[in-house]
């Protein structure tokens, strides 16, 4: 067998694969018969079988299923993974182009690419060395699941890059790229795949979207295998080698972007240029029209700056980057009756007011439940029970109400009135006069436990190692967990009767519980969740009182002389601590050792001020610092710490590797210092 087919045969049997490969299943141009490509995949089998040590990951074999996985591991993303905003007709299109002039004024004058947006699963690729390694879901956008089994299924995606080709273009492949893209069914393979599932006697699918999405999450990837899939990439998420970085090295624009991703193998949605935002505009209309031609399923199109560095200065506003944006195209109306109105209660404790509906169709999907928005909306539209409402597919995905059809009404109709308690818990809620949001601020409600909770321990809050969603999940199933602070009453005994928990795992976890008491009061003040407050604020509290007692006693007027806290974040913070719900989980905390002092630095409970106003960014590897401690550090002398570099930024602490940002600061103008300069910033002030 050596000697019939050395590694160097084998190699070369594969590279012909992976050419008819790329050929069928993205070019779309097959160049020979199906019947000789199956001859040359039989003989790869036939060679990997008798030498199976040659069996390499980016082998066309591959792509069978790997065997069942018990559960889909969690994945954190080498940058934020962003949704976009939408707009719904030209004049929000406009509105965007001029809120982002606001931020820089270059967008006035810049140009742009239109692509599909693609009704799909979006899915995060990566390759080291050419080699397609890890393939995830979005998740969150900061951490998503990872379904590399699944995706090697797809035939369209390239286990190896640049795809085995006939040219010989020589591209720059760095040594660890990222790519995001979405996965989908092709109409005309989701009808095939249900008309075979109808002659087999099996059941058949709804839509191609739900479809491709129950495909990649899956736990059996041989499953997915046998559904249609296919592919299109466009965005690089992350492009390095090993000294960090090669930002000059990455395509400058959208356009060179997606010409670069084709060249390497990947196939790519289509992409128009345009001159002008006008012109981008124009093209919804064309789109539209051409929407039902098309062999898969778009909700509208994406306008992008084609310009990368705009796009990458402009930043990001919430979690949407402020360089793109979707253009939804017009959403299917229908009208049935509302039959009730039901409350939701978020994990901030947010009352969503929604729709129960008799069942009616829309766009091939059965709507039970559509979105009321707020109670405002309710009032302002005069939404009744018992009405005849419009619905609407807001982008073809989530329905809500338009608003009624008074012409309809019989008198038996019903006016809507809030709820004055929460439905969960009972307690009263609360609604601000300036917000359109009513909430449930009881931190035992059980409503809000599990996220409570999940929120408590994350890394940001108290940062309780091993305390995930499926254990904090667990322990509220079994009654262990009623509020935050019964976490600090867990005991050994009590979590061996837990299924999956033996000795070693129950004494990581008290042990992580027990380390999280030392976490400074500004992590408890974020971790806490109470309305308003996350890190930055907790932070600017935590510098202005001793513990919690000096908190709960402040008045809305005292918060409010502190800079960044308004009249709403100062009453939600007044009426957390006044709910005698709350009083109790403190008192199980303070009893429990979980009261951090904040730390008093000039002998009179005020904090040092020799960075008073000034702006940091951290970066790099840091030899005397972690993350947190420098940030601590900063804080503690007056000082604020953010996650970019902008034209506010006063000084950007740079350790070995400080990558990108340092490149920002100094294309800024901003102040580059390292960590023994801002030692003496503050001893020298």
């Amino acid at each position: 067998m050596n000697n019939t087919h050395p590694p160097e045969q084998l190699e070369k049997l594969r590279k012909k694969i992976r050419q008819h490969n790329y050929r069928y299943y993205v070019l779309n141009d097959p160049a020979i018969s199906d019947h000789d490509y199956d001859q040359l995949m039989l003989e790869l089998r036939r060679i990997e079988a008798e030498n199976p040590q040659w069996i390499t990951p980016d082998s066309p074999t591959q792509r069978a299923g790997a065997a069942p996985a018990d559960q889909f591991e969690k994945v954190r993303h080498p940058a934020p993974i962003l949704s976009l905003a939408n707009a719904f007709d030209a004049a929000d299109v406009y509105a965007w182009l001029e809120r982002i002039a606001k931020v820089d004024q270059r967008a006035l004058a810049a140009d742009f690419v239109v692509e599909p947006k693609l009704d799909g699963l979006t899915v995060v690729l990566h390759y080291r060395d050419g080699v397609f390694v890890q393939g995830t879901t979005r998740g969150d956008g900061e951490v998503g699941e990872d379904i590399t089994a699944n995706l090697r299924t797809i035939k369209a995606l390239p286990l190896r890059i640049p795809v085995e080709r006939s040219d010989d273009e020589t591209l720059t492949i760095p040594d660890h790229l990222v790519v995001r893209g979405e996965a989908f069914i092709r109409i005309p393979d989701f009808e095939a795949f249900n008309r075979q599932l109808e002659a087999d006697g099996k059941k058949t699918y709804v839509n191609p979207r739900n479809t491709a999405a129950g495909a990649l999450r899956q736990l059996d990837s041989s499953l997915t295998a046998k559904r249609p899939l296919t592919l299109l990439v466009y965005q690089i998420v992350t492009w390095e080698d090993a000294q960090g970085v090669l930002g000059a090295r990455q395509p400058a624009t959208q356009v060179e972007t997606i010409q670069y991703l084709q060249s390497l193998g990947f196939p790519t949605p289509e992409s128009d240029y345009y001159r002008t935002l006008a012109e981008a505009v124009a093209a919804h209309s064309h789109w539209s029209e051409r929407r039902a031609n098309l062999d898969y399923e778009i909700d509208g199109m994406v306008i992008k700056i084609n310009n990368r560095q705009l796009v990458v200065d402009l930043g990001v506003v919430g979690k949407d980057p402020r360089g793109a944006i979707a253009f939804k195209f017009p959403a299917q109306e229908v009208t049935t009756q509302l039959l009730e109105i039901g409350v939701n209660v978020g994990r901030t404790g947010v009352l969503t007011p929604y729709a129960v509906l008799d069942p009616v169709e829309i766009g091939g999907v059965t709507v039970r439940q559509a979105t009321l928005h707020n109670f405002d909306y309710i009032f302002e539209k005069d939404i009744r029970v018992g009405d005849r409402v419009r619905v609407k597919r807001a982008g073809d995905v989530i329905p809500y109400i338009i608003g009624p059809m008074p012409a309809a009404r019989r008198g038996d109709e019903c006016p809507y009135v809030p709820p004055e308690t929460c439905p969960a818990c009972s307690q009263p809620v609360e609604h601000l006069a300036d917000e359109v949001a009513w909430y449930c601020v009881n931190a035992a409600c059980p409503a809000q436990l599990i996220r409570n909770l999940e929120h408590f321990v994350s890394r940001g809050a108290m940062d309780i190692v091993g305390m995930g969603i499926k254990i904090v999940e667990q322990l509220v199933e079994a009654g262990l967990l009623n509020d935050v602070a019964d976490i600090y009453t867990l005991r050994s005994r009590s979590l061996l009767t837990l299924e999956r928990f033996a000795d070693k795992k129950a004494q990581n976890l008290l042990e992580a519980i027990r380390v999280s008491k030392q976490q400074p009061l500004e992590r408890l003040l974020t971790a806490l969740g109470i309305r308003g407050v996350g890190e930055v604020v907790a932070a600017d509290l935590a510098q202005h009182y001793l513990d919690l007692d000096a908190l709960a006693q402040s008045t809305t007027e005292q918060l409010e002389s502190i800079e960044g806290i308004g009249p709403n974040i100062a009453e939600a913070i007044v009426d957390w601590f006044e709910r005698p719900s709350n009083q109790r989980v403190l008192s199980k905390l303070r009893a429990a050792g979980v009261w951090p002092k904040a730390e008093s630095t000039d002998g009179e409970g005020e904090p040092h001020a020799r960075l008073e106003g000034l702006i940091f960014v951290a970066t790099g590897k840091l030899s005397g610092f972690t993350r947190q401690e420098i940030k601590k550090y900063i804080q503690s002398h007056g000082g604020r710490v953010t996650g970019s570099v902008s034209g506010k930024t006063d000084y950007l602490v740079a350790g070995e590797k400080a990558g990108s940002k340092l490149e920002k600061a100094k294309s800024l103008g901003v102040r580059v210092i390292d960590e023994q300069e801002l030692r003496r910033l503050v001893d020298d002030a």
